[in-house]
Formats: structure tokens, C-alpha cells, sequence
């Protein structure tokens, strides 16, 4: 007999197989989760709204307009979300299109080519250059393996193939609707099913046009990972700089490629991965490279920088010359540095900066979820129903990092971060799909909420909530959801779940322990991603 375990008072009628379930996002995440639900006999549509799936691994020259400076509310995410109704009938698309600046940008040019486009559906962050960092041994999804003969380090393209080709392996890619953006997702009125408004971007003879439409599904997944909207730090002079000097001032979403920056001197601000990573590509390319750095926990370090880049301290403000607010960008000569001065906590000045890159990752949000999020709450403020807080540092009341407890038949995949994403994200799908297909029991919401509060009693609220950096942190997580799920497994009489592979462990771990001595200099016990 099954454990007495039923979600929040949602019968096990709203879960089994043949339910319908709406996907969002078809990088690993999405294409993870379809492939489980489908192998569950559950009913799967996958929402892209980019014309080509792989997520983040897919490289895109077109860069994304640039966010509000500093950041805003995190319920607007990285895209206008549409009103209800406004393309219930094909609508071309708009010939001026108004963003949170209020700024205009012309629609569609004379080839038909749409810069509306990047703002239907933004560029994700993938540069030229892009490979993993880490080794694809470890790195790797039980949809199934790299091809024979994939080197430990890859190209961003082999990456992007893998993925896609697990998604048509498994049947995801022929229930996928790309061009298509999720704009809204709520309740219906009764409360048992969910309402899915899609705004989709065809393309036919030269023109384009907007179409709306409602789903309705029983369950949802939300795989839109972590790098969608760019964090602007609100240092003081950042948003006047900005505004007078806009191209010299990006995020690193927008990067690309190096050469855009040969001979200049540039500033990249923050030490995590994508800063360091920028830094090792401008080697040999820029004049000069400066990494601004607060001092966290996180910071990469410095014997880990190319010895042409220069660590300095975090941002105290930024001042512009006297009279540069009226000259602007377009008197800028070739070559010429931005007149103005970035002043450090130490009492540094640099005033020799062509571009400054701020590597300052990322706000978690969900526009289509804008009624879950409390943008004007602080972290600990957060009330039972709410997802998303005004820091965007979290997403709040998740059962196992996975499971909405006000209402589970909301999911989400790929929270976790500081991990083998394309293997975790493979247990989260299965553990996802037993449940979802009635194969697996939640436990009762006090239960849920119980284990919940429990959590953050441990790890605090904020950005290190969801991380999995500590030593053995990930293979105990995986444990975790892998025994529970079982429990159900032997009571129905179904098939078990394995956790990670001995193998893969052995991998894992000797991959831990490089990172370790390479980080530290020196051989460690401290084990941290």
C-alpha cells in the first residue's frame, strides 16, 4: 500500500498518465522533462520562443537590447509582456516598439529581418567562444551520451547539437512549438487546470505577425534556467554613464565576441565565471583589462586570471568629465577612452576605460508568473504564495527545489545551480514525471512546509539557497529525491530510479578535487564549485 502522501489537498486525480502538460523553455532543462513525461505517457507540449532549441548553448550574433540601468522589478523580466487580447487576431507586428525606458526601435527593416524579433524573444548569452567548464564525463544527460570519441572540453556548437539531438531522439523536438513565447500562465477560475497564453512570431513571405493564443493544460514545468534577466547593480553615476556613453557600457549577455574590444582597455566587473572567462578571451586582444571584485565567497581566484589582467577592488561610483553629458558618444574620437573617472571602495581611480562589462549575472523571474512574484518584498518577507522577492536572488516555497507547494501541479526544473546541470536536471525530470504521472505521492502541504522552513533554518535565504557547491551536496540532493521516489516505486510495484553511478561519482570527484587544488593552489580538503 502506497504512503498516506497527497498534495496540499489536490486529489492524485490531477496527477496521472495522458494529463497534459505545458513545458517552458527547451534547452536541457525543457527537453529533460518532456523526454520523462513523455516516456510516462503524459501529454506534452514544449513552449520555445527562440526558433531553434538548446537554451543557453546556442550561439546567436544578434545582441539583446539592453536592460533597465539599474535593475527593476523582477516580475518584467527580459521581455514586454503582451496584454491579453492585443494579438487575439494575426497582428503584424508593431512598426515602433516602446520598452521600459521608453526608448523606440524600429520593428521590421526593409528586408524583412526583425529587430522585433530580439525583443520577442531576447538573445541568450552565448558568446563565440563558449565551452564547458565542466568535463563532459560528468557533464552528461541519461537521455543518453556524448557522442563516441567527444573530448572532456567542448565547443558551445557540439553542445547545442547534443542537446538537440537528445530532444528528437526522445520525441521532444516533434511536440516543441518554437517562435512561440509564454506570456501568461494562471489558474483557471475553478481553480483545476492551468491557462496558457502563448504569443506566437510567424514568419510568411517577407512578413511577420503576432498570433495570441490559449492553452489549457493540467500540469506545468518551467525550465527557462537561470540567464535571462541581467542584474545591473545600481552604482551611484552607472545609469548617467549609461545614458550618454550606451555603447561603451554592456552586460555579459551581450557579449560576443572579443575583437569588438581590440586595443581598448577594458573594465569587467564581478568574478564569477562568465567575468573570468571574458578576461581569458581579451588576452592578446585588449590593451588592458581591469576585474573589479567585491570580495565574495565565490570570487574566482586571482592566480586563475591571465597574468596581463589586473584585479582591482569593487565600484565606489562612476563620474563623468565635466561637460561629457553634452558631447555624448558620437564626439567620442577612435580610440578614446570614456571621459570620465571610475572611483574604487579603496580610493583607486581609473580614468583610462574604453568599455565596462558588467559581469554581474543574473535576476531570477518569470514575467509570466508576474501575479507569484512581491516585487516590493524583501527575502525574508516573502509570504507562502510568493515565488519571486524584490532581490530576485531566489525562488521561494519549492518542495525539493522542484515543486510549488501552494500548488504542485506547478514545477520547475533546474533551479539548483553550482552543479552538473545536464545530469541533475536528468534526476529532477524523473522524479518530475513519477509524480506527475501518479507514480510518485507528494507529501501532505504541512509536511511540505515543515521540510521547507527546515531548509531555511540551514542554508539561509538568498542567492546560496539553491546552491549545490558544498562538498557532496549534489550526489546527497539527488539521494534524496531518488529514496523518496522509490519508496512509492516498491509500494506500486514500479520500477526503481537509480541514483548517480558509481562511476560517474569516481568522475565527479576526482573532477572536485582538480577544481579544489586549482582554486586554492594547492592540494585541499575543501571541496567548493
Amino acid at each position: 500500500m502506497a504512503p498516506d502522501r497527497t498534495p496540499l489537498g489536490h486529489s492524485d486525480s490531477h496527477f496521472g498518465s495522458g494529463r497534459t502538460v505545458a513545458v517552458i523553455g527547451a534547452g536541457i532543462g525543457g527537453v529533460s522533462a518532456a523526454a520523462y513525461l513523455l516516456k510516462e505517457g503524459l501529454s506534452v507540449t514544449v513552449f520555445e520562443r527562440s526558433d531553434v532549441g538548446g537554451g543557453i548553448w546556442h550561439f546567436d550574433e544578434r545582441i539583446p537590447k539592453d536592460p533597465p540601468y539599474p535593475s527593476q522589478r523582477p516580475s518584467l523580466g527580459d521581455y514586454q509582456v503582451s496584454q491579453r487580447g492585443e494579438f487575439a487576431s494575426p497582428t503584424p507586428p508593431p512598426e515602433t516598439f516602446v520598452d521600459d525606458n521608453d526608448s523606440r526601435v524600429d520593428a521590421l527593416d526593409p528586408k524583412g529581418d526583425s529587430n522585433f524579433e530580439v525583443h520577442f524573444a531576447p538573445p541568450g548569452p552565448c558568446y563565440a567562444g563558449l565551452k564547458n567548464n565542466i568535463p563532459t564525463s560528468v557533464l552528461v544527460s541519461s537521455l543518453g551520451p556524448w557522442p563516441k570519441g567527444t573530448e572532456q572540453n567542448i565547443s558551445q556548437e557540439l553542445a547545442e547539437k547534443y542537446i538537440q539531438g537528445l530532444a528528437t531522439e526522445h520525441g521532444v523536438t516533434a511536440v516543441t512549438q518554437l517562435h512561440t513565447r509564454v506570456d501568461e500562465v494562471k489558474t483557471t477560475p475553478d481553480g483545476a487546470k492551468w491557462e496558457v497564453r502563448t504569443v506566437s512570431l510567424e514568419k510568411r513571405h517577407g512578413s511577420a505577425q503576432l498570433k495570441e493564443r490559449l492553452w489549457c493544460f493540467d500540469l506545468v514545468v518551467v525550465a527557462t534556467g537561470h540567464y535571462c534577466t541581467p542584474r545591473i547593480p545600481d552604482f551611484r553615476g552607472l545609469k548617467q554613464l549609461k545614458t550618454v556613453f550606451p555603447d561603451r557600457i554592456i552586460h555579459s549577455k551581450q557579449y560576443r565576441r572579443p575583437q569588438r574590444f581590440r586595443g581598448q582597455n577594458v573594465l569587467v566587473i564581478g568574478a564569477g565565471v562568465s567575468s573570468s572567462d571574458i578576461c581569458r578571451e581579451l588576452v592578446g586582444i585588449a590593451n588592458k583589462v581591469y576585474q573589479s571584485v567585491r570580495g565574495g565567497m565565490y570570487d574566482t581566484p586571482v592566480h586563475l586570471l591571465p597574468e596581463s589582467t589586473l584585479r582591482v577592488g569593487g565600484i565606489e561610483e562612476f563620474r563623468l568629465l565635466k561637460d561629457s553629458s553634452i558631447a555624448g558618444e558620437q564626439h567620442l574620437a577612435p580610440g578614446q577612452p570614456i571621459p570620465g573617472q571610475v572611483v574604487l571602495k579603496d580610493g583607486e581611480v581609473l580614468d583610462d576605460i574604453h568599455y565596462v562589462v558588467l559581469a554581474t549575472g543574473y535576476i531570477t523571474s518569470y514575467p509570466f508568473l508576474s501575479h507569484l512574484h512581491s516585487d516590493d518584498a524583501n527575502l525574508d518577507e516573502a509570504g507562502e504564495d510568493v515565488l519571486i522577492t524584490s532581490d530576485g536572488d531566489m525562488v521561494h516555497n519549492l518542495h525539493k527545489d522542484i515543486f510549488y507547494i501552494p500548488n504542485p501541479t506547478l514545477a520547475f526544473i533546474g533551479v539548483p545551480y553550482h552543479a552538473a546541470a545536464f545530469t541533475l536536471f536528468g534526476f529532477q525530470a524523473q522524479v518530475l514525471a513519477r509524480v506527475f504521472s501518479g507514480k510518485a505521492h507528494l507529501p501532505a502541504r504541512g509536511e511540505m512546509v515543515e521540510e521547507y522552513k527546515k531548509k531555511v533554518k540551514e542554508k539561509e535565504l538568498g542567492r546560496s539557497f539553491h546552491s549545490l557547491a558544498g562538498p557532496g551536496a549534489e550526489v546527497e540532493y539527488v539521494k534524496n529525491l531518488v529514496d523518496w521516489v522509490n519508496e512509492d516505486a516498491d509500494a506500486l510495484g514500479e520500477p526503481q530510479i537509480s541514483a548517480h553511478a558509481e562511476e560517474w561519482v569516481k568522475e565527479y570527484e576526482a573532477f572536485k578535487t582538480r577544481l579544489t587544488e586549482a582554486w586554492f593552489g594547492k592540494k585541499s580538503e575543501k571541496l567548493e564549485l
